[in-house]
């Protein structure tokens, strides 16, 4: 194969299929999918049997939803300090349950309102745990130059099966019932255990001990508040779904009212979406050879918010479904273009933590969207309400633009092994701390300046971001060319994890401050531990 074909291959939308596990687990994926939506097609179809109430039938949504919010940040924490692949069989396998003894009690009979909000709450439950593991092992699939166009075949399975579940649920509710939908859901995800039980994911070498859940938690969050390439990208995640979620969240009012149609319309639309959808994951890998992922979210959005002002003024179906398409089309591009671009920001250590934080800022944007621009239609119309929406859109682009995303894709986040461990006393207790660690410079009185500025805009988010929850920079004021770094964690045991994070390329950043270091002899590196007998 010539070198032209293979660069054509990587440029794919397709390319990542060729990759037999990824393959495998993007058709289970598929099949997965098309259950959970028919579920909520079952579920939502029974509740209206079971309590017609408009709150009732609001709280199946609810349910499902609500666990993402809730427990995304437990979740990815969770899949960063467990065996992905286990973790990920061990939430397929409750959802599994849940979901065939929900079928078993509706086919017998004996479900009521309350007990389908607390299947469908526990199968929510399911969705939350895996979600972040899910995302995390992307990278791990697929090669670099890939990760994109798998984020976007992800899409364009998701689109697929919200086309294809609700049709197909329509059929087997109106034969058979809801009951039998639930068992199918149950049976679908039978096929990504399979496909997790074929995937031979490669060992941890880790040789600490596992983190706990809370202080997994805390360095996720502490990582995110320190790393300026993840904040970017929930803070452009952040300024994007406030505003798009007008669309989702007032179109089923702009096919009733605005429109005057009925439910066949509403899923015609949902049609093309994903139409518009699909249609943006195949044209993306061209347009990323043209634009920076920055152009394409700004671009994406612009689109975006010319299809709710199109949506916002349709007075036709047709038109209507014009604006769909490019709806489908925006989304895809700025959704994926946001995801890669946090799964290239994050090191695989934390990956899972962060991808969970995209799904808060993801969630909680839609979710408090989609409130206030409903109360805001209730004031002033849903098509000013649109209006406004794509306003704010464009405003969020010059808000948010000094944030920039896709700076970092050929940052080589694997671990470097070249930073020695410390050893402690053989008389140490087992995890004792805090640890204040102090690296002694020899530093030019004429480069002090430059020294302590790059020392404040690199070294002391690396420190920070991995581990330090107090660092410092102090110079001595007998001697002018000493200069002490002085940073704390709270443990022997995360000072140890500390080595382990630090990147190939936080390593070459560490390297080019110690050139400034005068003499022979390295800098001079000191561990105090507080409170040994």
């Amino acid at each position: 194969m010539s070198a032209s074909s293979v660069k054509d291959l990587s440029l794919s939308a397709w390319a990542p299929l060729r990759h037999r596990v990824f393959r495998t687990l993007w058709i289970a994926s598929v099949v997965s999918n098309i259950g959970s939506w028919m579920h909520e097609v079952g579920a939502g179809w029974l509740m209206t049997t079971l309590s017609p109430s408009p709150l009732m039938v609001a709280l199946v949504q609810a349910a499902t939803s609500a666990p993402v919010f809730m427990l995304a940040l437990p979740a990815g924490a969770l899949a960063d300090i467990v065996d992905r692949r286990r973790y990920l069989i061990a939430s397929q396998l409750w959802m599994m349950s849940a979901a065939a003894l929900l079928g078993v009690l509706t086919l017998t009979g004996v479900t009521t309102a309350m007990t389908l909000l607390l299947f469908t709450f526990a199968l929510g439950i399911g969705t939350a745990m895996m979600m972040p593991a899910w995302g995390a092992i992307t990278p791990e699939l697929v090669q670099r130059s890939e990760l994109h166009a798998a984020i976007g075949l992800n899409s364009i399975g998701m689109n697929v099966s919200r086309s294809v579940g609700p049709a197909i649920a329509g059929f087997i509710v109106a034969a058979a019932g809801p009951g039998l939908v639930f068992i199918l859901n149950a049976l679908s995800f039978l096929t990504v255990i399979v496909a997790l039980k074929n995937w031979q994911n490669a060992p941890s070498d880790n040789e600490l001990p596992a983190e706990r859940v809370v202080g997994a938690m805390r360095a996720g969050l502490r990582y995110a508040r320190h790393s300026p390439e993840l904040r970017a990208v929930l803070t452009r995640g952040a300024g994007f779904f406030v505003f798009a979620s007008a669309s989702w969240a007032l179109l089923p009012l702009v096919v009733r009212q605005e429109l005057q149609r009925g439910p066949g319309t509403f899923g015609l639309f949902l049609a093309c979406i994903g139409v518009g959808a699909i249609t943006g994951a195949l044209l993306l890998p061209r347009v990323r050879t043209r634009l920076s992922r920055d152009g394409i979210v700004a671009g994406a959005t612009v689109l975006y918010a010319i299809a709710m002002l199109a949506l916002a003024h349709s007075a036709s179906v047709y038109e209507a479904g014009i604006a769909m398409v490019m709806t489908g089309t925006a989304w895809i591009s700025v959704v994926s273009s946001l995801m890669t671009a946090a799964q290239t920001a994050l090191p695989a250590w934390v990956r899972a933590r962060g991808l969970a934080l995209f799904w808060v800022v993801f969630m909680g944007g839609m979710a408090a969207g989609s409130t206030l621009w409903g109360q805001i239609a209730s004031w002033i119309g849903i098509p000013f309400a649109l209006t406004a929406a794509a306003v704010g859109a464009l405003l969020g682009i010059a808000a948010t633009w000094k944030y920039r995303i896709g700076q970092h894709d050929e940052t080589d986040l694997t671990p470097s092994i070249n930073w020695p461990t410390p050893m402690l006393a053989a008389d140490t207790e087992a995890d004792p701390g805090p640890v204040m660690v102090t690296v002694e410079y020899l530093i030019d009185p004429a480069r002090t300046d430059e020294f302590a500025t790059k020392m404040h805009q690199t070294v002391r988010r690396i420190r920070r971001r991995d581990g330090a929850f107090m660092w410092e920079l102090f110079s001595d004021a007998d001697h002018p060319e000493r200069m002490v770094e002085c940073f704390m964690v709270e443990s022997w045991l995360e000072h140890l994890r500390q080595h382990e994070r630090v990147t190939v390329a936080d390593r070459a950043i560490l390297d080019r401050v110690r050139a400034f270091h005068l003499g022979s002899e390295p800098p001079r590196v000191t561990h105090l531990i507080a409170g040994r007998r």
